[in-house]
């Protein structure tokens, strides 16, 4: 048996880190992150914005809910949905300058 090379709290920050990473990998929860970087919108204006039904919207609005990246507040018959905090477009921004650097 190899014998592990981190910690079992490391394994288990490993695995959190690792669904994050899934989490914004689909690539409309993470055009639902970059609208929402913008303002808080109901799900109606998402899946306007994106051209999908509502349902899918609310489906990935679950999702990212969930993990913690999303916060919703009722106004009146509407969920408004924002984001929780800005730490996730720390890591974005960074993906965003890799991709942009020339090749070496």
């Amino acid at each position: 048996m190899k014998p592990s090379l981190t910690s079992p709290l490391e394994n288990e920050s490993i695995q959190e880190v690792s669904k994050i990473f899934k989490i914004i990998s689909d690539p409309t929860r993470l055009s639902i992150l970059f609208l929402l970087q913008k303002e808080e919108l109901s799900v109606g204006t998402i899946a306007q914005s994106l051209s999908m039904e509502q349902s899918a919207i609310s489906h990935q609005l679950k999702t990212l809910k969930t993990s913690r990246l999303v916060k919703a507040k009722r106004a009146g018959k509407s969920m408004i949905y924002s984001l929780d905090d800005l730490h996730i477009f720390s890591i974005l921004e960074q993906v965003l300058t890799h991709i942009k650097e020339p090749e070496k």
